[in-house]
């Protein structure tokens, strides 16, 4: 698996703050793309032991809320990051994973390997970024397609259900 960046402190892609990784390699290539170079999945670095010592570390800090994955595309990276948060859930089971995909979660829900990622996680953005439809007063997302799931009371309901319904 290859990353782009971490970063140890973000409060623009989930509630407190939490740390980000973005991962490398997306096929979806939407217009518009606010990181364009990371669909190229040989782009930036390789992981290894060292940065996931180093994202364990920024997690365990009192004032971090969690973890959130994004990209390039996450789903296109499960062989990496489904151990990888396995790993991280298993030492911090308090701390929330919000994943953002290209990829609604019907579509996600249908394929093994990348439900085997998101059954990890606690939130999903879904939905391809839409250029048309982008609206920067939203909450944590660019374009109004975009859905933030509760995947717990998704998972326990066993229907959709929004974080904010509204968006705002």
């Amino acid at each position: 698996m290859h990353y782009a960046q971490m970063r140890q402190y973000d409060i623009a892609n989930g509630p407190g703050i939490r740390s980000t990784l973005f991962v490398t390699g997306c096929s979806r290539n939407c217009f518009n793309c606010f990181n364009p170079e990371y669909q190229n999945a040989q782009f930036g670095n390789v992981w290894t032991d060292k940065e996931t010592k180093q994202l364990l570390s920024w997690l365990q800090a009192p004032t971090n809320s969690g973890l959130t994955l994004l990209g390039g595309e996450p789903m296109e990276n499960t062989d990496g990051l489904t151990p990888l948060i396995k790993e991280i859930k298993a030492a911090l089971p308090d701390k929330s994973v919000w994943v953002y995909s290209g990829f609604t979660y019907d579509e996600i829900i249908k394929d093994p390997q990348k439900k085997a990622l998101l059954d990890q996680c606690d939130v999903l953005v879904d939905g391809p970024f839409v250029d048309a439809l982008k609206d920067p007063g939203l909450y944590f997302r660019g374009s109004s397609n975009q859905r933030i799931i509760d995947l717990q009371k998704t998972r326990e309901t066993g229907e959709i259900t929004l974080v904010w319904p509204d968006g705002r």
